[in-house]
């Protein structure tokens, strides 16, 4: 996001995200694919530039 020049409150105008689903990503909780999807839209990437797989 810095890289970008998004602020959290700049990726949730843009893809219409609310605050909830900012708390569940700083947390690493589980978020729905097609946020992740808007998200990657945004920033121009793609998922791997902003997640990775972890074996629980």
């Amino acid at each position: 996001m810095e890289e970008k020049g998004f602020s959290t409150y700049k990726l949730r105008e843009k893809c219409g995200i609310d605050s909830k689903t900012i708390r569940r990503l700083k947390a690493n909780e589980n978020i729905e694919t097609k946020t992740l999807n808007k998200i990657c839209e945004a920033l121009n990437c793609s998922l791997e530039d902003i997640a990775e797989y972890k074996k629980i």
